[in-house]
């Protein structure tokens, strides 16, 4: 154990002991070993080394030195005795390292005492006890006990009262509800200097039930209030009563949360970086495994936007003022907003009319008031109503009426949970906001019926012309787009000089003019087939060469997203996706001509074990990036807000750079500017790619895309097919990863092919950033901008992804049914349109 003893231990000697030891010392005055002690006390006297420790009775914790950075200095520290990593829980000499020749001791002064060679103190419990029986225990909670006999309750110090930068089970935050004195858990200064840093983690001063971040004085998160499940401020973690979390508001005088856990190791610790992170001990890959840390967006850093402002990650700007406000400087976004129009009773201390503006699903302000008398949301609002200082007011299950007559501070939007928060505001403002609405709306009545106007009015030509028309009639009526079009070809290169959100004209293709470009569709020239149709190589009369998608009759793929592929490739302007030159819609056919890409579809070199050697990892790299910038212009950069629904490796196209292009827009759905989600009856995509809410429910987000680009960025990383990495521990690629992951061999999922020639740090970031995209939870996902800030980025991903759990692949039959020429690029994953696979 290390333990030595100075002098005689204060339990008394029984009998002739006594008798002998007092002759020994009278007579030499000789040292002798101290008596057998239990391994978990140090009782007065005896001392540790640096080499020494004491190990809680089940072997849990263990009170001992242990050295960070080049410095060489000790501190006397808890830690955790039976796992393999050496995790830190707490730390004494924090500020004071002790040399090689350091000791704690527990003198007869009564203190736990870390001194170093010279016998200069470094730390001190700073207790006085009784001197003629005491003791220190670590127990097997991980706290260090001061006591005065054996009993419990005679307890005068313990290290679970002066907390470090971890709270573990057992462990207490409390705040005195008579003086504001809370007890703060600090960060280390770095990983490698314990110590005390910027940041702190403690209870709202003010009394409030909830959690603050502060980096310095200045706060930097909240949890929002607890209302006896969870934090409401919170919505990417579990209810909290879960982990094991319950908060007394008056323990004798105090505010008292407190946790328990069992099922594992457990921790939460106040990161040098200012991160709270939550993590479990693995034990199969024998480390630390994140479950959740805060915060991580800006719209989780306390008041980002400013006083009565709303903070929404997924919008552009992320910043904007409530309805009523405005900005307080036409500067850089930072000083908050400010009323429009001053509510009566605070312009002129008499009643004005005023109502309520609605913002569902945020994060509640700062500094709420409890109206004790507001039993239901009525009576809060007619409180609220009444009340000429009250200027919101939010009714919580559990909490009861909250009220703010402050500046309301640090207000985010939430896609998920989240409260309602009524915002009291002038007539005028309320009356100002129907006015934009009924400006907003008239235009676009006035344009439906121009629009209407026109349509029936071309439709009246267009049937005209088609009565004249010999041999074959049209069959476009009713469809929206133009007949049989000219046999002569138009110029797709005007399509270029097209800006995005105008309605280019595009060419209309004669069914005949692409038969003869085609060879009459010709196999020779077939470069694959899918689940809607064929696509073959074509030549213009110019001598450009196209790609040609001829949509099967019997395919899922009618008429519906026929158009909708046309209209939108043809508004859209990106490097990144593939380019539509024109189209036609004639009788049964429905074809579409792109650009023609050389090196085709991506799943061709991917999943080709000739081919798969090309891409290198810088090429593969460039890919992904690619596509990532791709995604992120369809989800926020284009003037249309649009889903893709459908991305998999057949539909990303390269060109003779090997340079990334998005195709098959049949399945993509556009959102309105400020639309976050939609639900569908008619699932369509591809099984392996499709997210859970999407395939379950009909569910789809943005964030539907981002798990389908998770899924391909772990097959471009790995070479893996997710449909086909299949074992007796997995079901799919995603499976597969996560094992590898958690076992601490994510090295091993790179590519073996491009093994050699492959930044590993950045293939395994890759990883991580897929992981992170394809979990559970659409809130949970990262955005394509995070994703495209996070690949480019140097920085540490401090987000832990959670396992997937959602496996929905299609049957052998599925993959095996779809042909391919082994030449062309091929369609190798079942698009289905409803839920069930064709």
């Amino acid at each position: 154990m290390g333990l030595s003893s100075g002098s005689l231990p204060c339990r008394a000697i029984a009998g002739g002991a006594i008798n002998s030891l007092l002759l020994v010392i009278l007579l030499g005055g000789a040292s002798f070993p101290a008596p057998s002690l239990a391994t978990d006390t140090l009782v007065k006297g005896q001392s540790i080394a640096t080499n020494g420790s004491l190990i809680s009775d089940g072997g849990i914790f263990r009170l001992g030195f242990f050295t960070r950075g080049s410095s060489g200095g000790y501190y006397l520290g808890i830690l955790y005795n039976n796992i393999s990593v050496e995790t830190v829980v707490w730390v004494a000499n924090r500020e004071s390292p002790a040399d090689a020749a350091g000791l704690l001791r527990l003198g007869n002064n009564g203190r736990l005492e870390v001194v170093d060679g010279s016998g200069g103190i470094r730390w001190s419990s700073n207790s006085t006890i009784d001197s003629t029986n005491c003791s220190a225990q670590i127990g097997n909670d991980g706290n260090l006990i001061l006591k005065s006999g054996n009993s419990l309750n005679s307890i005068l110090w313990e290290s679970f009262d002066h907390p470090g930068d971890t709270f573990i089970p057992g462990m207490k935050i409390t705040m005195d509800r008579a003086t504001g004195a809370i007890q703060r858990f600090i960060s280390w200064t770095s990983p490698e200097d314990p110590a005390p840093g910027r940041y702190s983690l403690g209870l709202d001063p003010l009394g409030s039930a909830q959690i603050y971040i502060w980096n310095g004085s200045a706060i930097r998160w909240r949890s929002g209030q607890w209302n006896k499940r969870s934090f409401i401020g919170i919505t990417r973690m579990k209810a909290l009563s879960i982990y094991g979390f319950s908060l007394d508001p008056n323990n004798n005088g105090q505010m008292v949360l407190s946790f328990s856990y069992e099922e594992s190791l457990l921790r939460f610790v106040m990161q040098s970086d200012g991160i709270q992170n939550t993590s479990t001990w693995n034990s199969g890959n024998q480390s630390w495994t994140g479950v959740w840390a805060q915060p991580l967006t800006d719209c989780e850093t306390y008041n980002f936007c400013g006083n009565y402002s709303l903070c929404d990650e997924e919008a552009t700007p992320k910043c904007s003022c409530l309805q009523g406000f405005l900005p307080k400087s036409d500067g850089e976004w930072g000083g908050g907003c400010v009323r429009r129009t001053p509510l009566g009773c605070a312009a002129n201390g008499t009643g004005g009319a005023t109502g309520f503006a609605t913002f569902e699903m945020v994060k509640l302000p700062d500094f709420s008031e409890w109206a004790s008398t507001a039993n239901d949301e009525a009576a809060c609002g007619a409180y609220c109503s009444a009340n000429c200082s009250c200027a919101a007011y939010s009714f919580v299950e559990d909490l009861g009426c909250l009220v703010w007559s402050v500046d309301l501070l640090d207000l985010a939007k939430f896609i998920t949970g989240g409260n309602t928060l009524h915002l009291k505001l002038d007539s005028n403002d309320l009356d100002e906001s129907k006015k934009r609405v009924l400006w907003i709306v008239l235009p676009v009545v006035l344009v439906v019926i121009l629009l209407l106007c026109l349509f029936i009015g071309w439709k009246y030509m267009a049937n005209i012309k088609a009565g004249k028309r010999k041999g074959r009639g049209s069959s476009t009526a009713g469809s929206g787009f133009s007949g049989d079009g000219p046999t002569k070809f138009s110029d797709p290169k005007e399509l270029e000089d097209k800006t995005e959100g105008d309605s280019p004209d595009l060419p209309v293709f004669s069914f005949e003019a692409i038969a003869v470009a085609t060879d009459n569709f010709s196999n020779i020239n077939k470069l694959g087939e899918g689940g809607f149709g064929d696509v073959h190589k074509g030549v213009l009369p110019s001598g450009e060469e196209i790609a040609v998608k001829r949509l099967s009759r019997s395919s899922g793929q009618g008429l519906d997203e026929f158009k909708n592929e046309v209209t939108l490739i043809a508004k859209l302007q990106h490097r990144n996706l593939v380019r539509l030159l024109g189209y036609c819609f004639q009788g049964d056919e429905k074809v579409l001509i792109y650009e023609y890409l050389q090196n085709r579809s991506l799943d061709v070199f991917l999943f080709d074990p000739v081919r798969r050697p090309l891409l290198d990892w810088r090429k593969r790299f460039d890919i992904l990036e690619g596509i990532a910038r791709g995604l992120l212009y369809l989800h926020r950069d284009s003037r249309l807000r649009i889903v893709h629904r459908d991305l998999k490796a057949s539909n990303i196209l390269l060109d003779e750079e090997m340079n990334p292009k998005i195709s098959d827009f049949g399945m993509a759905r556009i959102f309105g500017g400020n639309q976050n989600h939609d639900n569908t009856n008619r699932v369509v995509g591809t099984f392996g790619y499709m997210s859970p809410e999407y395939a379950m429910e009909g569910l789809f987000s943005v964030k539907s895309d981002v798990y389908s680009f998770g899924v391909l960025m772990l097959e471009i990383v790995t070479g893996r097919k997710n449909s086909r990495t299949r074992s007796e521990n997995y079901t799919n690629l995603l499976g597969y990863v996560w094992q590898l992951w958690t076992e601490g061999r994510a090295q091993d999922l790179i590519d073996p092919c491009i093994m050699d020639c492959c930044d590993a740090t950045q293939a395994l970031r890759c990883v991580h950033v897929a992981l992170l995209c394809v979990q559970d939870r659409p809130y949970d996902r990262p955005t394509m901008s995070s994703v495209v800030i996070m690949l480019s980025s140097q920085n540490p991903l401090h987000e832990f992804p959670k396992q997937p759990t959602f496996v929905a692949d299609g049957s052998p039959s599925d993959t095996e049914s779809q042909k391919h020429n082994g030449d062309g690029f091929s369609v190798n994953d079942v698009t289905v349109t409803m839920l069930a696979g064709r």
